[in-house]
């Protein structure tokens, strides 16, 4: 049996990294992480030409209609190029929580709006919120995507999800810095704020998970992204850096070091796409596979991009190489939507290991 991608999915990847390739740079990146608003309205504009925004959206919406296997393809080019998008929350998880947890008129509302990138979403979890009717009173301790949003999503302890403007009455945030500068994280307050209740047909639990999970396998995807082209760039590096006549790439130790990651990092690519796959196609498998994509992706994630920083020597912990900044995104994404321990915690009770 053979497993890739389709024609089709590697020419997607391709223009958007040639995309991404023109207008991601290391000034830009340095740019927005000294503004730390996380949105490049120019770059937004150029995605949505390209469809990404609408990528998960079906088509009777305005969107392609896609699969989750085809966000993490997206996502791993955007994690590649350090892309300052609103992707996980906006494209993937908002989409989604619409998809299968809103009513008919929510989604001829949003849906095409999203697909059109008109509006951009802000996703909140966690904290103590609590919806009486449709008000929303109380704090959320983290969002996701919340670079200049239109409108924010959050979600309830019972799993339900509340839709409402980002600048709409009762509502407040105060935007500080993650490690990743390029994606800030903004804590939200609301104040008895009119919001647009998805209740997911009264399954809202089962729902959220999905919603979740999703995300989890996005932000694996984009550590992927992120790892490789921080092995890539080392790669290149020993092969040019000349010490005692000879480059260092030639020394055993460091082709040992290398090795490794090659090891480490191509069964990864499978692991990212077969939860995507299962997520579309394979609902009995989908949280399990979702929940160790993360968490693998997450250590995995995080010894490479030691490792590759460590073979530039001194000059990779410098900004004028920049590596810091897939670096920093590697370690934002590993403790979002769970961080390793609690993803594997959370599979050991899928599995029925834990009450």
């Amino acid at each position: 049996m053979e497993f890739a991608l389709t024609e089709e999915q590697r020419h997607f990847a391709d223009s958007l990294r040639d995309l991404l390739r023109d207008h991601v740079t290391i000034e830009a990146l340095r740019v927005h992480a000294e503004t730390g608003d996380g949105f490049d309205a120019d770059l937004w504009q150029r995605l949505t030409e390209l469809g990404l925004p609408g990528l998960l959206v079906p088509e009777r919406f305005g969107g392609s209609g896609l699969g989750v296997l085809d966000a993490a393809v997206a996502a791993e080019a955007l994690g590649a190029a350090a892309a300052y998008a609103p992707f996980v929350g906006s494209v993937v998880m908002a989409t989604l929580t619409f998809m299968h947890g809103a009513s008919a008129p929510l989604q001829d509302e949003y849906l095409p709006r999203i697909a059109a990138g008109e509006i951009r979403f802000g996703v909140g979890y966690g904290g103590s919120v609590r919806l009486s009717g449709d008000r929303l009173t109380g704090a959320t301790t983290a969002a996701i995507d919340t670079g200049a949003p239109t409108h924010l999503l959050v979600y309830l302890a019972d799993g339900t999800a509340a839709c409402v403007a980002a600048d709409a009455e009762g509502v407040s945030g105060r935007m500080h810095r993650s490690i990743d500068r390029t994606r800030p994280v903004t804590d939200l307050t609301f104040d008895n704020a009119r919001v647009a209740v998805l209740d997911a047909a009264n399954a809202p639990i089962a729902a959220m998970q999905r919603v979740l999970d999703a995300g989890r396998i996005v932000l694996a995807a984009d550590t992927l992204g992120a790892a490789q082209h921080m092995f890539d760039q080392a790669l290149g590096f020993v092969k040019q850096r000349v010490q005692f006549n000879r480059v260092i790439g030639s020394f055993q130790a460091v082709k040992h070091q290398f090795a490794d990651m090659v090891t480490m990092l191509e069964p990864c690519r499978a692991m990212v796409w077969y939860a995507g796959y299962a997520q579309d196609s394979l609902p009995d498998e989908a949280r399990l596979t979702a929940l160790q994509t993360k968490a693998h992706l997450g250590d995995v994630g995080r010894d490479i991009a030691r490792m590759t920083t460590e073979a530039h020597g001194g000059m990779g912990f410098t900004d004028l190489l920049g590596l810091h900044y897939w670096f920093k995104r590697i370690g934002f994404n590993r403790q979002m939507l769970g961080g390793p321990e609690h993803c594997r915690e959370e599979a050991a009770r899928v599995q029925g290991w834990l009450a």
